[in-house]
């Protein structure tokens, strides 16, 4: 088997479009916060980047032989994961929950299920960098960092949105979020 090296424009741009997910999600998560901004930022970063890079791995690892496994439930897996935590918010926006409530998102089984809902496609861009018999290690590097970087702004902008549309944000954050899941979910089954 010969391991062919990826240039690294290609896992750059493939970063921005896995990380599109991550940043519709970090804005929601950026005009729910309303205390410590900079640490939710940095920390919705380091999950989100890290789970792409990871499941961008852990597809490479995988190879060709699972796809036929994951493809034909992962958008459904995405999309409850995004519709639980998308209606929680919307709830909790509608029914005007305390304050505190709004920081909850940063406890850690909701961090970890957002990461693993927005990460699932960079699975399968992982499993196909291993069909494409490509090196992972630059690649899935650069698509967590590009995820990163895009993770930290949405939600810096987020919490300026929140400043500007006040607090009906939380109603459209969660909105969004089962948006983003149905989006997946009508993209794996219609198109």
């Amino acid at each position: 088997m010969v391991i062919q090296h990826m240039d690294l424009l290609t896992p750059a741009v493939i970063g921005i479009g896995l990380s599109m997910d991550c940043f519709a999600v970090s804005l929601a998560i950026g005009t729910t916060t309303k205390t410590r901004l900079i640490y939710a930022a940095v920390i919705i970063a380091i999950f989100f980047g890290t789970f792409q890079a990871g499941m961008t791995a852990i597809g490479w690892l995988a190879g060709s032989s699972v796809i036929g496994l994951i493809s034909a439930y992962d958008h459904w897996v995405a999309f409850i994961l995004l519709a639980i935590v998308g209606g929680k918010m919307m709830w909790e926006g509608i029914h005007g929950g305390e304050e505190d409530a709004h920081t909850e998102v940063l406890h850690l089984v909701p961090v970890i299920v957002l990461s693993f809902a927005t990460s699932i496609d960079a699975l399968a861009v992982g499993i196909s960098f291993g069909v494409l018999q490509t090196a992972i290690l630059v690649p899935a590097l650069i698509i967590g960092i590009v995820c990163f970087v895009i993770s930290l702004a949405g939600v810096l902008l987020g919490e300026r949105l929140e400043d500007i549309l006040g607090s009906k944000m939380e109603i459209i954050g969660g909105l969004i979020l089962i948006l983003i899941g149905i989006n997946i979910l009508a993209g794996h089954l219609f198109w």
